[in-house]
């Protein structure tokens, strides 16, 4: 059973789908595919706990640059 039948800011209709999170942690970005709850109105999204936990351990190696077993995806650039 899911947690909330409508979405608990609007009240629109929640549909699972995979979404893309960007995750950032010191000067490190990290991209993944996760399955959300979106709400079809306002874009709210909704995560399972198991997955708010790997978001945490990703941001924590992230902060620590412990990046070896992630894959570089280009580079980045700040436009001053």
């Amino acid at each position: 059973m899911k947690p909330f039948e409508r979405c608990p800011l609007c009240g629109g209709e929640l549909v699972e789908k995979e979404v893309e999170k960007l995750l950032k942690g010191g000067v490190h970005t990290a991209t993944l595919t996760v399955r959300a709850e979106v709400c079809l109105r306002c874009g709210e999204r909704l995560y399972a706990a198991e997955t708010i936990r790997r978001f945490e351990q990703i941001r924590q190696k992230l902060e620590r640059q412990d990046v070896d077993e992630f894959k570089p995806v280009g580079r980045a650039f700040q436009v001053v």
